[in-house]
């Protein structure tokens, strides 16, 4: 996993609970790479389970939820890191109908070995889509968070929806309903 996932993570956690919970999820996830991460390096995807998790013991707060705010938090790290990723689009939907063909294509360049989920359109309307989300890693609620910012950024609102098709999230279904 790219580490400014992991940078934006943790400057997440401090904005949000504190200098010392960062330390602390640190320290309780025994990490091989001691949670020192610069944005282009890459780390195991484990390292952020295991910070997911102390964070939410830490907090009292479901994993889901913070994977949640961190989807929410991470959309304005990325649009200030990378403007012209989105400053084509005019609408959310035209700008969630373009992630594999345009964004994922944009972030691979930047970085060749990241492993992004799949989003594969089921259907769409002038103000609604469904899409299918796919990944291994089961980090929906995060993409849940990046659609809703989505909508936020656009100055729109939508009402998002999810039906896990697999149990563990790595295949979910979304279905978008823009208001007005």
């Amino acid at each position: 996993m790219k580490g400014i996932v992991f940078t934006e993570f943790l400057e997440m956690v401090e904005l949000e609970f504190g200098l010392e919970v960062v330390d602390s999820i640190i320290e309780n996830s025994n990490l091989p790479s001691e949670g020192i991460y610069t944005s282009i390096g890459t780390y195991d995807f484990n390292e952020m389970l295991s910070l997911i998790t102390n964070l939410s013991a830490e907090v009292k707060a479901p994993v889901d939820d913070l994977i949640y705010a961190f989807g929410l938090f991470l959309f304005n790290s990325l649009v200030t890191a990378h403007p012209e990723v989105v400053e084509n689009y005019k609408s959310p939907l035209g700008l969630i109908y373009a992630i594999e063909d345009h964004i994922h294509v944009h972030v691979k360049k930047l970085y060749p070995e990241a492993q992004l989920p799949t989003f594969k359109i089921v259907e769409t309307t002038q103000n609604s889509m469904s899409l299918i989300y796919c990944s291994s890693r089961g980090l929906y609620r995060l993409a849940h968070g990046l659609i809703e910012k989505t909508f936020e950024y656009f100055n729109a609102t939508a009402i998002v929806k999810y039906t896990l098709i697999k149990e563990d999230g790595t295949e979910v279904k979304f279905d978008i309903v823009q208001n007005g």
